[in-house]
């Protein structure tokens, strides 16, 4: 049994429900008090549950594997994203009289990510234009039917397909699950660069400046500034990715600010502005507020 200490402001409940949100997601099964993963760590697959003690997340393995205790704890830490201090972000929200009950609302609401960039570009270009329920029976189609799994106690659990087995797929294969041409055509480019080492995550992390990992995100086909946008915030941990283009995104504008449904670019810089270094986190709660009403 594997212990990580909570940060503070931080709540296991919130997050459970972050990932859960009655979505039929096929990479990890979400329970009352925990969540089990599938993950390939660099040697091993391993699957895993996370629970919650009164100072601690608690990581147990549940197959018959002894991975690198230090690389699950890196891993973990990084899909709850539990090394920002949330401090100042709540108090720049408690200066926004429209904001302020987000603090007590969704307390301990933290980033939660898609450590694979591979996987979240992939999953961002497959809920394009479509909704979340029909974007992840798609999603399920294709780690179905082309991704490792295990068994545990009844349950399937898988992986994301490898880049390497995406790209040698046909435009047909994809086509049969229900994919548009376009988007098996991005699907399999993007996948076609990974398993060639052409772009990885490595390497989009060592430009550093956001505006530069957007840039080269850009170059790739299928990757509008939506999909770069999502993947810097759930993947890259971007501190002010602004999802532009987000319906959900606007739609709680329109109901916590009373924007336009469609916000012009200068409003959405002037809404933004105050909150330097925690936009994509207040992306997050706009769209957490879109679930439940507001404090009052």
């Amino acid at each position: 049994m594997i212990k990580i200490p909570k940060p503070s402001l931080f709540s296991f409940q919130e997050c459970l429900w972050f990932l859960n949100r009655n979505y039929d997601d096929c990479l990890y099964e979400v329970t009352d008090n925990s969540v089990i993963k599938l993950i390939q760590l660099e040697k091993e697959i391993v699957l895993f549950e996370v629970k919650e003690t009164a100072n601690y997340l608690t990581v147990e393995v549940l197959n018959n594997t002894n991975p690198d205790e230090s690389q699950l704890i890196n891993y973990v830490k990084e899909w709850f994203d539990l090394k920002p201090d949330l401090a100042p972000f709540y108090q720049r929200l408690l200066q926004e009289a429209d904001l302020a009950y987000m603090v007590k609302e969704y307390h301990g609401l933290r980033l939660i990510g898609i450590n694979d960039l591979f996987e979240s570009l992939c999953w961002s270009i497959i809920g394009q234009q479509i909704n979340l329920t029909f974007a992840y029976k798609c999603k399920r189609a294709l780690v179905e039917k082309y991704s490792y799994s295990e068994n545990y106690q009844g349950t399937t659990y898988y992986l994301f397909p490898k880049a390497e087995i995406l790209a040698k797929l046909t435009v047909a294969e994809l086509r049969t699950i229900q994919f548009s041409r376009q988007k098996s055509e991005y699907i399999i480019g993007i996948a076609q660069l990974f398993a060639t080492n052409k772009i990885s995550k490595k390497a989009i992390l060592s430009l550093k400046e956001e505006q530069l990992i957007a840039k080269e995100l850009l170059k790739i086909r299928g990757v509008g500034e939506w999909t770069a946008n999502y993947a810097m915030m759930k993947c890259l941990k971007c501190p002010n990715a602004l999802t532009y283009g987000d319906v959900g995104l606007y739609n709680a504008l329109h109901s916590v600010k009373g924007f336009p449904k469609r916000p012009t670019r200068e409003q959405l810089a002037d809404f933004f502005a105050p909150f330097e270094d925690w936009k994509a986190y207040l992306v997050l709660y706009l769209w957490r507020s879109l679930a439940v009403p507001k404090y009052s």
